[in-house]
């Protein structure tokens, strides 16, 4: 899932120089005079510039090809198309209060344009940055399943005044990236063309343009550290595990810090195994591409409204499968060396600080369609025949026994069970979390707290949104605080006392620091945060108040997920 914004866009390494705050600037590589326009008083942006070549035509399933031409004046002030989505609308979901359906809008994307010509991104600044500013970079990098999402889906301008207000300005890009069948088609002859993960590749050519070209727009490319939620954060992990974990470019890092919200090392299967071939012949058949020679060079020839319909005729997120997904990164031995997991477990990613966490209540977004599932067994049958396709009926049974629908173990958690959606809501909002999100970032915490102790590493839970009903503190309501807090005191008065204001500052306060300073406690805080290879405690941000806790919480489901992985793979 993720949130709508508005943004901008900018361009960077050779400048014209000008003496008042100009929203005109001069970037080098590819040469290009980039008009963006002024947010407000204290942010300018620059919106859909082109970071690689348009991947349409004979570039359509390839990887991204930078632009070598010099782009003349580029306009950066319009709303810039967003890549294909898979905006299936399959859901039978069952109905929330209109009062608790109103919190999870903010989550659904809603880009005004679509094209596949897509891969611009957008820069956001203090109106006063100048070429020298040396100004720390966050790279944001969105969620939304790998299926739907846009760089406009996040807005720089609160983040870049809030960095302002407390005195540590930063530039905030982002940028768009290929989805569903167009960026992550799995299956073997993707695989032998070597043309997998490339949602993936489109973000590390962005990467490459800003480290190119950051500087003009008062940015430091040595200074770049990388955020994402939900699918973004799983980018985050990826990037930093790209290419047996090699970050340089110009033999340099292209960042130096990652943050990741509610996204980690998700355990999957390769690209040709077996749920990765049937979603490629499917799509295949309903392109009506089965009886070509070339199955791959068929799909790049189609009409692009054909290809849209044939890589849409596989199941979403919108339905019945819910996080089994068609589409993500998956292991193809070039660009994806290896499951997240084992990529953590070895120790096959980059040796950066980072910053791992998620909402208490992960999964409860994520179960609206599964109102048949009304027993244990089940939940089981469920997650073996949809999910996890590698186990046997024992080990998933074994698995589901661990949970239940009560306070501790069901989720919403720390709450009864007339807090569920039906039967069996509560525990498989639970397990689907845990085993995608919550409990998987313990395999690159454990790693580094054994191999590389020295490598700063901090990890976050929040229950700000503890009491709202049927969903707690939800997937993804961590980004999305002002106006989610605005919108829970409103229909749910009794269950909020703080307020939004300080909620905020509270969390960015350490996210800023990090950063800045990659450490979240150099700036002023009561509360120092403590790194978890110190005795394995996080930093709980609650609703009234943030604390410091041990991270115990479902330690046996850990201990199933670690010791059974290779049956738990996607």
């Amino acid at each position: 899932m993720r949130f709508p914004y508005q943004w901008a866009l900018f361009a960077t390494n050779t400048w014209k120089h000008l003496d008042s705050p100009s929203s005109v600037v001069i970037a080098p590589c590819p040469s290009a005079t980039i008009i963006g326009e002024s947010e407000d008083t204290n942010v300018q942006v620059f919106k859909g510039i082109p970071y690689a070549k348009p991947p349409v035509g004979s570039l359509r399933l390839r990887p991204p090809e930078p632009i070598t031409t010099d782009l003349g004046t580029v306009q950066a002030t319009d709303y810039p198309a967003a890549c294909p989505q898979l905006d299936k609308a399959e859901s039978q979901c069952v109905p929330l209060p209109p009062n608790v359906a109103s919190l999870v809008g903010p989550t659904i994307p809603k880009p005004q344009r679509i094209s596949e010509d897509c891969l611009t991104l957008n820069i956001w600044r203090p109106a006063d940055a100048k070429p020298d500013s040396k100004l720390p970079v966050l790279f944001w990098i969105y969620g939304g399943s790998f299926e739907v999402g846009s760089s406009m889906d996040l807005s720089g301008t609160p983040i870049v005044n809030e960095s302002i207000k407390q005195s540590m300005p930063i530039i905030f890009v982002s940028a768009n990236y290929r989805l569903g069948g167009f960026g992550f088609l799995p299956g073997k002859e993707v695989k032998d063309a070597g043309v997998g993960n490339l949602g993936l590749q489109d973000q590390r050519q962005a990467l490459k343009w800003v480290a190119d070209n950051i500087e003009a727009f008062g940015g430091d490319p040595e200074k770049v550290t990388i955020w994402g939620q939900s699918a973004g954060a799983h980018s985050v992990f990826h990037q930093m595990a790209l290419y047996n974990g090699d970050i340089t470019y110009h033999e340099k890092p292209l960042f130096r810090g990652g943050i990741m919200n509610s996204g980690n090392t998700w355990p999957v299967n390769p690209v040709d195994g077996k749920r990765g071939q049937a979603v490629y012949n499917q799509v295949v058949e309903t392109a009506g591409c089965s009886s070509a020679d070339d199955t791959l060079s068929c799909l790049r020839d189609l009409p692009y409204e054909d290809f849209l319909k044939a890589s849409k005729s596989v199941p979403s997120r919108s339905g019945y499968y819910a996080l089994s997904l068609s589409y993500l990164p998956r292991p193809d031995g070039k660009v994806v060396t290896a499951s997240p997991d084992e990529a953590a477990n070895t120790g096959a990613y980059a040796e950066v600080p980072f910053i791992v966490g998620n909402p208490e209540d992960d999964g409860s977004a994520v179960i609206f369609n599964q109102t048949n599932i009304t027993t244990q067994a089940e939940v089981s049958d469920y997650l073996r025949n949809y999910y996890f396709l590698d186990a046997s009926k024992e080990q998933m049974d074994e698995f589901v026994s661990i949970y239940d629908d009560d306070a501790e173990y069901g989720a919403p958690f720390h709450t009864p069970p007339s807090n569920s959606l039906y039967p069996q809501s509560k525990r498989l909002a639970a397990i689907l979390a845990d085993v995608s999100v919550l409990q998987t970032r313990r395999f690159i915490l454990s790693y580094n707290q054994k191999k590389r102790p020295n490598n700063g590493a901090w990890s976050f839970i929040t229950s700000i949104f503890k009491g709202t009903p049927f969903l707690g503190t939800f997937h993804g309501s961590e980004l999305y605080i002002r106006e989610v807090y605005d919108m829970l005191v409103q229909n749910f008065p009794d269950l909020f006392t703080g307020d939004a204001e300080s909620m905020v500052s509270s969390m960015w306060s350490y996210y800023l620091s990090f950063i800045t300073y990659q450490d979240p406690n150099k700036s002023n805080h009561i509360l120092q945060w403590p790194q978890w290879a110190d005795n394995e405690e996080l930093m709980h941000f609650g609703r009234d108040n943030d604390n410091i806790i041990v991270d115990d919480f479902r330690a046996n489901a850990t201990k199933f997920i670690v010791e059974n992985v290779d049956y738990l793979r996607l």
